[in-house]
């Protein structure tokens, strides 16, 4: 036998025993034992902190009033601070992790805008300056919605074509638990403080606690960074953003390109804002809902109002690790939104235990995130993703900011029936989104719907958005 036809069999040898080695090297970035540990791992502490800080005014809303000597409209104003900036901010975040910053860069630089802005709110508590509170939250909300946009970009850069929608799941998890441990932790710290120091000082060190959880979400970023240099220079990878050193112009997004976007994103953010509204806002206001209309105490109905967050805390990686082998997103996404409508439709017209309606809506939200924010990835090129999800976010962050105020409104003017009601508005218009991204799809050849093995089979997977910007 000739030494040409030795070769080709020698090679294949030598890539498998490439690969065992790989596969179960935790250093090696080839491997996907590297992906899970310690690269996934970091990556959902990333925004553990943001999260957790972000309700910091409600796990303390009492004693913030009382030791502030605060209003309910001033407290209020602590939450839109953050909201009403990051209409705007979360589509520049991400134009800036795709051309000016990077990836690497950009998580580091709004992780640092979080942890500034919780350490000037603190301060603010414990030098009782309500205007430098408010400077804190304002500089927390620069920092905090950008951040997410970094962590996805991160999660696609990572796991696209292999288990995204489990990766979005866990995310979306441990963001869930950073705001279920403050809620369980802040109160208790503050009690226990309170044995030696008390007022408003008392609440500001409370506050510098939160800002501990944003200092090690900082050396997150620091690690991950790392972590993804490190890959792609093995792997010898373009970079996401300016951290790429191909200087070709068609890698780079130019602020017009959003126009080129396809229909079916702009569907997709729809989705988005019509559902979230109509899951946060109820949250907020859900407490007060469950006392009159269902005769709960206090603590009974704070234990219900979080039933969304610790369900979906739990079950949105399994879903998303589900939705992973099953594909058919979009199948998910109309069967979330249409769960979800029955909840309320459960507990606007009947006083069947609010329980039951509010476990459902945990498990249709986990299944509605875990197979939604994904589809962006199969429709946008990668180096556009970042200003993809930012402006996502920055459509959320509107439609929460100025449904919040309405629904307020509408419970002041017409009680809470009416807010079901416009909940339920709000969740048909998502459902006929759904619908039309549906026939969009299906007339585009039908990729987001497609199943999982379907999709892994797909010839055309790598250059998938780039065809549907064409088609487009």
């Amino acid at each position: 036998m000739s030494e040409s036809e030795k070769k080709p069999l020698l090679a294949k040898d030598s890539e498998d025993t490439e690969t065992k080695v790989y596969v179960g090297n935790p250093c090696d970035p080839r491997g996907c034992l590297h992906r899970y540990f310690p690269v996934l791992v970091i990556m959902c502490f990333l925004s553990f902190g943001s999260y957790f800080c972000y309700d910091n005014p409600a796990a303390l809303q009492d004693t913030m009033i009382k030791d502030l000597s605060l209003s309910e409209s001033q407290f209020m104003l602590l939450y839109s601070l953050y909201s009403w900036p990051n209409v705007i901010l979360c589509f520049f975040g991400g134009f800036l992790i795709d051309r000016v910053f990077g990836v690497r860069m950009g998580s580091i630089i709004f992780s640092l805008f979080v942890t500034a802005g919780q350490v000037v709110f603190a301060f603010g508590s414990l030098t009782n300056l309500f205007w430098l509170m408010c400077l804190g939250r304002f500089i927390f909300g620069i920092g905090g919605e950008s951040l997410a946009v970094a962590q996805n970009t991160y999660a696609v850069k990572w796991f696209k074509g292999r288990e995204l929608n489990m990766v979005f799941g866990l995310q979306l998890s441990f963001s869930r638990v950073g705001s279920t441990v403050n809620m369980n932790v802040m109160q208790p710290l503050y009690s226990y403080i309170h044995n030696y120091a008390s007022g408003y000082k008392c609440l500001g060190i409370a506050l510098f606690v939160g800002a501990v959880m944003c200092v090690f979400s900082l050396l997150c970023a620091f690690a991950l960074a790392f972590l993804d240099k490190r890959a792609d220079r093995i792997l010898k990878r373009a970079a996401v953003g300016s951290d790429s050193k191909d200087g070709s112009a068609g890698d780079q997004i130019r602020l017009w390109d959003v126009k080129h976007f396809p229909l079916t994103f702009w569907l997709i953010s729809i989705i988005c804002v019509a559902y979230y509204v109509a899951v946060f806002p109820f949250v907020g206001l859900g407490l007060v809902f469950f006392e009159m209309k269902f005769g709960l105490t206090p603590e009974q109905a704070n234990s219900v109002n979080s039933l969304v967050y610790i369900i979906s805390a739990v079950a949105s990686p399994v879903f998303g690790f589900l939705i992973d082998k099953l594909g058919k997103n979009l199948f998910w996404v109309i069967t979330g939104v249409t769960v979800t409508l029955g909840c309320h439709g459960l507990m606007a017209f009947t006083f069947l235990t609010p329980y039951v309606a509010m476990v459902v809506m945990g498990l249709a939200y986990s299944v509605l995130a875990s197979a939604l924010w994904p589809m962006v990835a199969l429709i946008i090129p990668e180096n556009q993703l970042g200003t993809a999800y930012g402006i996502m976010q920055a459509i959320q962050n509107l439609g929460l900011a100025v449904i919040a105020l309405v629904a307020g409104i509408i419970v002041d003017s017409k009680g809470y029936l009416i807010l079901e009601v416009f909940f339920m508005a709000w969740l048909c218009l998502a459902l006929i989104a759904a619908v039309l991204l549906y026939l969009t799809d299906v007339a585009k050849g039908g990729k987001l719907n497609m199943s999982a093995k379907e999709r892994h089979s797909h010839k055309e997977l790598k250059n998938v958005a780039e065809s549907d910007e064409k088609i487009a």
